[in-house]
């Protein structure tokens, strides 16, 4: 038990040792950070002839910006074509709410439910009908 305990021990020590040594894993290439680099001081741009906007005076753009995002995202007022505003007289369009969609979902809403059987046709999958079969009650 002697001589394991001291082969062991030495075993133990080498591996210890052979730790300190130097190998490629450690080194490395590192910055010198003795070496200070400076930067380039900064540079006022040219003048390009622009004046500065004058205090409370209006944007030159001339809409805000949640009118710019409306216009990037849905490229603005569409024009309508005849038939489209024919339609659309005849249904009476202008008396619809445009913010009718914002309103949907609040409670004072009403709402009729159509019950159980819209609901089960809605939620079917769809097909090209070959299975489709209808009973008419009490015939």
């Amino acid at each position: 038990m002697n001589r394991t305990t001291a082969f062991l021990a030495a075993t133990i020590f080498a591996t210890t040792l052979s730790a300190c040594g130097s190998n490629s894993l450690f080194n490395r290439d590192r910055p010198d950070e003795m070496r200070v680099s400076r930067q380039a001081p900064l540079v006022v741009p040219p003048d390009f002839s622009l004046t500065p906007p004058a205090p409370g005076a209006a944007r030159p753009g001339g809409e805000s910006t949640a009118e710019q995002t409306l216009r990037a995202l849905f490229g603005g007022a569409a024009p309508r074509s005849a038939t489209e505003a024919a339609i659309i007289g005849s249904a009476d369009g202008t008396r619809a709410d445009p913010g009718i969609r914002s309103q949907i979902g609040s409670p004072d809403t009403q709402v009729v439910d159509k019950g159980l059987t819209v609901r089960d046709i809605i939620a079917a999958p769809e097909g090209d009908g070959r299975d489709a079969s209808a009973a008419i009650p009490g015939a």
